[in-house]
């Protein structure tokens, strides 16, 4: 049977409910790159406020300024285009300056969760073939530790205060001197950030020609092994994916006339759906990105958000809306111009839905996606008034099929595996040929590993996800990634890993332990795995069994573990 074909309008039943004025299709790129996009809005907005941290603002025509001079620098390390630069960095405005100079440059960005591990790191270096780094200070001694193993051409540091002039100086101190969250490194030859800004200042920046073709992300997400894979997203994929999120949005803007959208960023911007959703999407707009460099200092963000009533773009995870809720002084938050609050990432549970609603007065809007598809497929309507429990309609060119093993389409209401065609797919994965080939059906459709179903009307709704995945707050972990560090150690005979169900980060990491002998202790587990996993896929429950439930062949039931 074949899968649905792009003309055959009637295999699409969720146009007939698109919010009204939505197009069903986005129509030709009105940009060859996301550069274009930017350089767009660098001109449209020069004196518009484009970023606020820690107080300090930073203009479009400032970040025009501090982007080119970034590129420049890279420039002069001499890099062939298409060179893959790493970014290891939180929510500081640095972050912005150097994506938006890596695609400039005609580079393409890597990005780097800034939380890895030493040996986390190393795979990802490698993997990408990353020449260069641009690291906060707070995590230099992370490469330190295979610097030898992953040399690089060049190691840009920076610290949380150094964009910002005086109170800068005093973060830094707060950070180095008093809460002793910079251990010590040493990287001969590194180069300060602003150093770098200053050298590139002094030098003619090129303007390279970068194609829609061009890559622009590798964005990092898990395997079915539990080895890490490379998304290869092109420029005409993350632009469409602005575009559709562009063209969805227009009805909930046009309810309410705001001369600057401000998007709240809460969210990792090296995570994709921040990445899209705030840091480009808000360029595309001319938007305010109010940077939050660590949310789970919840007095401090709490802080943040009383002071700033204006937001309207709020971006976010099931678990951090509930850890929110959960604080008193959050009731004291007023959102006197929230347009649109939207949960990703992992599921959203209706209780905190109903109570984020109840206190804001904005209903969750739920949409779905994935690093492969830029990231997103699926969106409920922004102006819904109330939570619906689904995911929403395919955005515009996209095409949603529920298939079964056999690659079949099922009838509507059935159980299968949701695949996704469209303009925000990925080109592959980076040098896994045999991966993306596992992923793609010969039609175009890529095959998520998600369960789910869809209704008569084209909404679509997830029931599980088909490989084991743990999802920690957004996060996701693979169980065979743990299971092989818990194999490294000394006394452990079998393992196995499962996710379990957790009020404050939707799950947590459970392992399942036989050992060859009594003396070895959960204690001495939580430390090995303290030194190789980084803290959301470290297992915090674990349990010791005689043996491990198996198929006839041998493999291990994680499901009976779970269950």
């Amino acid at each position: 049977m074949p899968l649905l074909q792009k003309s055959d309008n009637l295999s699409k039943p969720w146009l007939k409910n698109y919010p009204k004025g939505v197009s069903h299709e986005l129509g030709e790129l009105k940009y060859n790159s996301l550069v274009e996009m930017f350089e767009e809005s660098f001109q449209r907005f020069a004196r518009r406020d484009a970023l606020k941290y820690f107080g300090k603002y930073f203009t479009y025509g400032i970040l025009d300024q501090l982007s080119q001079q970034f590129a420049s620098y890279l420039q002069t390390l001499h890099l062939q285009q298409g060179t893959r630069i790493a970014i290891m960095m939180p929510n500081v405005p640095q972050f912005q300056i150097s994506m938006l100079g890596i695609l400039r440059a005609g580079y393409v960005v890597v990005n780097v969760n800034p939380l890895y591990t030493a040996r986390e790191l190393e795979f990802q270096l490698k993997d990408s073939g990353a020449s260069v780094l641009i690291i906060l200070e707070n995590f230099a001694h992370v490469y330190q530790q295979i610097s030898t193993q992953a040399p690089l051409k060049k190691v840009i540091v920076t610290s949380l205060g150094e964009l910002i002039g005086a109170k800068g100086l005093l973060i830094n101190f707060v950070v180095r001197k008093v809460k002793k969250v910079v251990p010590p490194w040493h990287l001969p030859g590194y180069v300060g950030y602003k150093d770098a800004i200053d050298i590139g200042s002094n030098n003619l920046f090129i303007k390279p020609t970068i194609t829609p073709n061009d890559i622009a992300f590798l964005q990092y997400t898990g395997g079915t092994t539990g080895l890490s894979k490379g998304a290869v997203l092109l420029h005409r994929n993350i632009l469409s994916n602005v575009l559709q999120m562009d063209f969805w949005l227009e009805p909930a803007l046009k309810r309410q006339h705001t001369e600057q959208l401000v998007f709240l960023c809460a969210l990792p911007l090296y995570h994709i759906f921040a990445l899209t959703a705030c840091a480009i999407l808000g360029m595309r707009k001319g938007g305010l990105l109010i940077l939050v460099p660590n949310p789970r200092d919840f007095d401090s963000f709490i802080k943040l958000i009383l002071k700033h009533p204006e937001i309207n773009i709020f971006p976010g995870v099931s678990t951090l809306f509930k850890a929110l809720l959960n604080r008193p002084r959050f009731k004291k938050v007023q959102f006197r111009n929230l347009l649109l609050t939207i949960g990703g990432g992992m599921a959203v549970q209706k209780s905190v839905a109903d109570q984020w609603q109840l206190l804001t007065g904005s209903p969750i809007v739920e949409g779905y996606g994935l690093s492969e598809t830029s990231p997103v497929a699926c969106a409920n309507s922004p102006v819904i008034d109330q939570f619906t429990g689904h995911i929403g309609l395919p955005l515009p060119s996209t095409e949603i099929a529920i298939l079964d093993d056999a690659g079949e389409v099922m009838p509507y209401g059935d159980l299968g595996e949701i695949a996704i065609r469209g303009p925000q797919l990925m080109a592959g994965y980076w040098n896994s040929p045999e991966e993306t080939k596992q992923v793609m059906t010969t039609d175009g459709f890529f095959r998520t590993g998600d369960i789910g179903v869809m209704s008569s009307d084209g909404y679509v709704k997830i029931i599980d996800r088909k490989k084991d995945m743990i999802n920690v707050s957004g996060f996701n972990v693979y169980p065979n990634e743990v299971e092989e560090i818990l194999s490294l150690i000394p006394g452990v005979l079998e393992c196995a890993v499962v996710g379990i169900a957790d009020e404050n980060t939707g799950e947590v990491v459970k392992a399942f332990i036989v050992r060859e002998n009594e003396q070895l202790t959960k204690t001495q587990i939580h430390a090995f795995c303290q030194e190789q996993l980084t803290n959301y896929k470290r297992p915090k429950q674990i349990e010791f069994l005689p043996s491990l439930p198996k198929t006839n062949v041998g493999k291990i039931l994680r499901r009976e573990l779970k269950n």
